[in-house]
């Protein structure tokens, strides 16, 4: 095992004499790491190979979904659409909660909640601005 240690050790060192890693597209950049911290390590790979092969969790489809619903409720003018579009984002909150089999934490200290709230209030106040 360290006979081939050394070899990839001295191709890697003879490529960089090269210049061979001089144009690497982000030379310069951190790395940018994926907080996986959350994930059990024995599940890890399995996420990852899921994630590149664009599938999500079910759950975070859900939250996906209720993203793009909140970014349609931002631009919608009728309040019946409104309304509707509201309808939506609860019922995909419901999903959540049925699949955790326990209640959404609506604390204060649910960031992904506050974080709702706060672009459901800012378009409520963009839209008596314009009344």
């Amino acid at each position: 095992m360290y006979f081939i240690h050394a070899i990839a050790e001295a191709k890697i060192k003879e490529a960089e004499r090269n210049g061979e890693f001089d144009d690497l597209p982000c030379k310069g950049r951190p790395i940018e790491y994926e907080d996986d911290s959350m994930i059990p390590q024995e599940l890890r790979m399995a996420y990852k190979a899921l994630k590149n092969a664009g599938y999500l969790p079910p759950e975070m489809q859900l939250r996906k979904d209720i993203h793009t619903a909140l970014d349609l409720l931002e631009h919608l003018e009728d309040e019946k659409e409104r309304y509707v579009q509201m309808q939506k984002v609860n019922m995909l909150f419901e999903r959540i909660r049925s699949m955790r089999g326990r209640k959404i934490s609506i604390d204060a200290e649910d960031e992904y909640y506050k974080s709702i709230v706060e672009r459901i209030t800012l378009h409520s106040k963009k839209s008596k601005e314009k009344i």
